[in-house]
């Protein structure tokens, strides 16, 4: 474990990764070994979860790594965890996953190598669905992933405009971003937070990170529902007429048409014809409980068990 190229890696600046898990003692040896895996010289990997198993884990690894650090979090939320370790992370540059995901060779080499510049403040990576696409949720995941995120990320990249960071893998410069509201998710507020200080946000698609979702529609519901909701609660915190945003209602249906690009096959395009009626009536779910029921968005531990 944990391979050193002494050539590559000291160009590398000193890095803390955090993997957040929840309960997830099946999926977190594959998310720490991808990082073992990677040619890292100076680093600190922590692993952060609320729970024994997972924790027990993590702790196999560490006896063979003295690099690996253990931290068991109150159980209050992702954003609650991270806010309590980012003082003691030693870190010039902080990189975030989770523990139900894991990442492919090389990416973190990837991932830094925009903070060259002194502009960069933000790094995002590029979620790749494990998913079968031989059903309609698994197409979905595709779609959203490859013809949704990645292509707009590039785009705004291409022409340096603020990119909204994916929670799966991402990362930032340490000690510019003491701590950050709990209401609104971390991968939503902090590149906004470092855009405010004339930060660029840049976009690494080489550094991917594979992640399974949702293949049901109760799951798939909740989940977008809750990322609806983290982007609801930035009226909170900020104007949102003054702040950059890249994933708003009006967005995804201007840029719904092209979509249709995506599709090989007949069954395909009868999938994205059913993806448009669900993400309207998940906003306007979202919105109604938000703004209505004053049902917000909240920090804390929510199991998707399809994603396990």
């Amino acid at each position: 474990m944990g391979k050193t190229n002494k050539k590559t890696s000291r160009r590398n600046p000193e890095i803390s990764i955090v993997i957040t898990s929840f309960n997830e003692p099946k999926t977190i040896g594959k998310a720490i070994k991808s990082f073992l895996d990677q040619d890292l010289l100076s680093y600190e990997l922590i692993v952060s979860a609320p729970d024994k198993p997972t924790l027990e884990v993590a702790k196999r690894f560490q006896k063979r790594n003295s690099q690996i650090k253990l931290f068991k979090d109150p159980g209050k939320g992702k954003s609650y965890a991270l806010n309590l370790l980012l003082p003691k992370l030693k870190g010039e540059i902080i990189i975030l996953s989770d523990g139900d995901c894991f990442v492919s060779p090389k990416s973190v080499y990837h991932l830094l190598q925009p903070f060259k510049s002194k502009k960069v403040g933000c790094v995002t990576g590029r979620p790749v669905s494990l998913n079968k696409k031989d059903n309609m949720f698994g197409f979905w995941s595709h779609l959203l992933c490859d013809a949704g995120a990645h292509t707009l990320r590039l785009k705004r990249h291409k022409k340096c405009e603020f990119i909204e960071c994916s929670g799966y893998l991402w990362a930032f410069r340490n000690n510019v971003i003491k701590k950050f509201p709990l209401d609104v998710a971390e991968d939503t507020i902090v590149p906004i937070l470092f855009h405010q200080k004339g930060y660029q946000i840049a976009y690494a698609p080489e550094a991917k990170v594979f992640v399974k979702y949702p293949d049901n529609l109760k799951e798939f519901i909740e989940q977008k529902k809750r990322t609806s909701k983290a982007h609801l609660s930035l009226e909170k915190h900020f104007d949102l007429k003054k702040i950059p945003r890249m994933k708003t209602f009006k967005g995804e249906v201007l840029g719904g048409p092209k979509l249709f690009f995506y599709p090989k096959k007949i069954k395909e395009f009868f999938w994205i014809l059913g993806l448009f009626p669900t993400r309207l009536y998940i906003w306007a779910l979202s919105s109604f409980q938000s703004k209505i029921q004053k049902k917000h968005y909240s920090d804390g531990w929510k199991r998707i068990e399809s994603t396990k």
